[in-house]
């Protein structure tokens, strides 16, 4: 899923790259090299986002003094490395941490859609590779969430704990902005989409007062 997202905004940053550089005077070799600068822009977009989603992890294991680590973990025989942090904290601070990725993925696209709502016109391929990531994320944490699937050390399985909710509950919380989101990029008249996915992020949030 997350693929797909990246795959269609990526398709649609191209093809207006590529018109852009429309007309009788473009040379067809500074075309490929638009193309080639949008698409090395796009994935460094991407990259940039999941920076800034395990930023939001440090941030709060720095706040807490969580002691952030890194371990290797694997995803059905795919292996890669999850930030990790000391065990045995308050289900508020375990919650604010697992959280805090996806606060910032939000966040990030709440900024880019109500400052450029007409984003998806636009040639800005690192905005589109970062709103990509972000969407695309939540869809496939959303979808292990369901399939409670995964590492154990995965942020949905650890906010469920911490909350004292079945992990696809947590799904539909993380989800649920992220297609509100995708509806605002592809028709920012939509308001009801837009603030739909507002009251969606401020409850994620608000969930650290639950006893």
């Amino acid at each position: 899923m997350l693929l797909a997202v990246a795959a269609v905004l990526f398709t649609a940053e191209v093809a207006g790259a590529q018109g852009s550089q429309g007309g009788a005077a473009t040379v067809p070799s500074t075309s490929e090299q638009s193309t080639t600068s949008s698409v090395l822009t796009f994935l460094g977009g991407g990259a940039l986002a999941l920076a800034a989603h395990e930023s939001g992890h440090l941030l709060f294991d720095g706040i807490f003094d969580a002691h952030a680590g890194l371990s290797k973990v694997s995803f059905h025989g795919i292996p890669f490395f999850a930030i990790t942090h000391d065990s045995g904290l308050s289900p508020k601070r375990e919650f604010v941490i697992d959280s805090a990725g996806f606060w910032v993925q939000e966040a990030s696209n709440e900024l880019m859609l109500t400052r450029r709502p007409d984003l998806r016109h636009e040639h800005a391929p690192l905005l589109k590779g970062m709103f990509a990531f972000n969407v695309g994320a939540s869809f496939a944490y959303a979808g292990a969430a369901f399939a409670r699937t995964g590492p154990v050390e995965r942020d949905t399985r650890g906010m469920a704990d911490s909350l004292r909710w079945k992990e696809p509950y947590v799904g539909l919380l993380i989800l649920l902005p992220a297609v509100l989101d995708g509806l605002r990029f592809y028709n920012p008249d939509m308001k009801w989409a837009a603030w739909g996915s507002r009251a969606a992020k401020i409850a994620g949030v608000v969930l650290i007062v639950r006893p």
